[in-house]
């Protein structure tokens, strides 16, 4: 990335496979812009609506008010959330980096190099910078699930572009896991037990989630974008 200057907008595309939290993680982008004072738009684009079925979201995140929709068709930033983006053929924006701008950032789930030559050489045409890095066992040594893969991908990504603080992050997850109250029953004491157990879980998936996010920050903040190298890879 040769501008490492922090930009007013970004144009984000996702792709992953049904079950991995693509459009979850559009969701949260948005609501965390929103608890940040600033502005984002989200799409989710679903093939079949299915577990392992190819998804795609595109999120808009910006300091200025955003006025379109639709599929992000030049992103400043690309998420892979599965290695078969990168090879499968027919089911998600192809090849990959298609429509990529000059001087941006792909951020890869991956503990084995997905890029070929070709792929290469149009990166470093393009000044990219690739992080690559194996989110999903990093979610599954920090939470204990790999539910929380979304996680650690949206926490580098939002590390290394610093556009909004840890704790609207917090604020934002908090609101899809917990909901913005909670409001406990009048009813039996056993009613009342109940709802309070399953509270008491989601409060602990919200801490999981929020581990996994802040384990991906402190990386993100590690990383010299001056770096004249094509990948940065973390071993997990």
């Amino acid at each position: 990335m040769a501008d490492k200057t922090r930009k007013k907008r970004y144009n984000i595309r996702i792709s992953g496979l049904g079950g991995q939290g693509v459009v979850t993680t559009a969701h949260i982008l948005g609501s965390t812009m929103d608890n940040a004072g600033q502005y984002a738009s989200l799409v989710p684009f679903f093939g079949s609506e299915k577990r392992m079925a190819p998804v795609e979201a595109y999120v808009r995140a910006s300091t200025e008010p955003i006025y379109e929709v639709g599929e992000v068709v030049y992103p400043d930033i690309i998420l892979i959330y599965h290695s078969q983006v990168v090879t499968h053929g027919k089911s998600y924006t192809m090849p990959f980096y298609t429509g990529l701008k000059p001087d941006s950032l792909i951020i890869i789930n991956s503990e084995v190099n997905v890029l070929d030559e070709d792929d290469v050489k149009v990166l470093k045409d393009l000044r990219a910078t690739v992080v690559q890095f194996d989110a999903t066992k990093l979610a599954l040594d920090t939470a204990g699930t790999e539910l929380a893969t979304n996680m650690a991908m949206m926490g580098m990504m939002l590390g290394l572009i610093n556009l909004v603080s840890i704790d609207n992050i917090e604020t934002a997850v908090k609101e899809r896991f917990l909901g913005t109250s909670f409001v406990s029953s009048g009813g039996t004491a056993m009613l009342d037990s109940a709802i309070e157990k399953k509270f008491k879980k989601k409060e602990e998936l919200l801490q999981k989630n929020m581990d996994v996010i802040s384990k991906t920050f402190e990386m993100a903040n590690s990383i010299d974008l001056d770096t004249e190298d094509l990948i940065i890879k973390f071993d997990i």
